[in-house]
């Protein structure tokens, strides 16, 4: 091979949300312009349902706009919202991307996060002996999510922690240090990147619910299932409804990801907004990436249990109510604070961070040249099939 010519690197990108793509935004673009690199960009799960997208986020158009080629798209999630439902889709998931991934040969596959149609790509494309790179692993949370996320770590062979006490994690699991990489996490350099750019949302054309004037204060909500808490889900979104609604300020609420319990947070939210007069909330579905930011950083105050009140949020300043455990043990900045699901103590807690404004940004999960160093990586590191466990 010394005296021939060497290929292009064929990497196999998996995107099973809109907020995968969002948050690889630069690593994507990072990899299209590498000249060594022949990217394929596989698009399952919840980016590819409407009833989980905003019009202007489906994540094929975006990437066809963009000028992305070798677009694949997989469609394997089963109706439904129970325990069940979500084990057999990734069931389901691990014959589909098995397939593909047979047909395709990629010489490495690229995943993100914690979801199970990601840990249907994991075990695919392990016992088709392909190296697997993992974004996010090492962090820990408060849900089954972490489970999942230590196991996709498990089956992975590189590693791109998103901070320090992650990446320490990691090497705790056994994994070899040569392969477990902190450049910091890529959500932060897409904010750091389009933080000064302007919305385009038309709010006239997007959301549901009572009219939205940007020009006004705002609460951003986003509240997302725990999968061990499903049975007091519609409780715990009518508490949170109840304290945002007396806070008296326009609230822009996201619609749940597909996770078990999604379906009985997304009813509590429709029957609110259909039968209750006279409030101040519009719900929405994602929106790209410059839109999101923008919103996020012009916000009094983050509410509910997303990662980005723990990440964006931080790197930002905005104030973050986080509620609950989903995001129990996630390294965070001061600009969190941590309440229960009790209607007086989130709105108090509302209340103290809009009063407080802003925090100081912090830089926990920032490193300069994250996704093109991701990239490098990806495209020139040795790769290896057969991992062994290291003392």
């Amino acid at each position: 091979m010394a005296n021939t010519k060497r290929q292009k690197r064929k990497i196999c990108f998996v995107i099973t949300s809109f907020i995968h793509y969002s948050r690889g935004l630069f690593i994507l673009e990072e990899l299209k312009n590498r000249s060594d690199v022949e990217l394929h960009i596989v698009i399952s799960g919840t980016a590819l349902l409407a009833k989980y997208s905003s019009k202007f986020a489906y994540v094929k158009n975006i990437l066809e706009r963009e000028g992305y080629n070798n677009l694949h798209e997989l469609y394997f999630n089963l109706e439904g919202d129970s325990h069940l439902t979500k084990a057999k889709t990734a069931g389901v998931g691990i014959i589909e991307f098995s397939t593909f991934f047979h047909h395709l040969k990629p010489d490495i596959v690229v995943l993100r996060g914690d979801r199970f149609e990601v840990l249907s790509a994991a075990v695919a494309a392990a016992y088709l002996q392909i190296p697997i790179a993992h974004i996010e692993g090492g962090d820990v949370t408060g849900s089954i999510d972490e489970s999942v996320r230590h196991a996709i770590t498990k089956l992975s062979h590189l590693h791109f922690a998103t901070n320090e006490d992650a990446r320490k994690r990691i090497l705790r699991l056994g994994e070899n240090p040569k392969y477990v990489f902190n450049f910091g996490s890529p959500e932060i350099e897409v904010v750091q990147r389009i933080i000064n750019g302007n919305h385009h949302v038309d709010f006239s054309q997007t959301g549901s619910g009572a009219p939205f004037d940007i020009k006004q204060d705002f609460l951003m909500v986003m509240y997302q299932p725990v999968t061990s808490e499903t049975e007091r889900l519609a409780e715990y979104t009518k508490i949170i409804l109840a304290a945002v609604r007396e806070t008296a300020l326009p609230a822009l609420w996201f619609w749940p990801n597909f996770d078990t319990g999604a379906e009985e947070i997304s009813h509590t939210l429709r029957v609110f907004r259909d039968q209750v007069k006279e409030h101040k909330i519009r719900f929405m579905r994602y929106l790209p990436p410059r839109d999101f930011i923008w919103l996020l950083k012009h916000t009094r105050a983050l509410v509910g249990n997303s990662s980005a009140g723990i990440k964006e949020s931080s790197y930002l300043g905005v104030p973050v109510v986080n509620i609950g455990g989903r995001q129990a043990t996630r390294l965070r900045a001061k600009n969190v604070l941590d309440v229960l699901h009790k209607k007086e103590h989130i709105k108090k807690a509302i209340e103290k961070q809009i009063k407080k404004n802003r925090y100081q940004p912090s830089k926990l999960y920032f490193a300069n040249d994250t996704a093109k160093k991701i990239a490098q990586t990806l495209a020139k590191a040795n790769l290896y099939v057969q991992k062994r466990f290291v003392v």
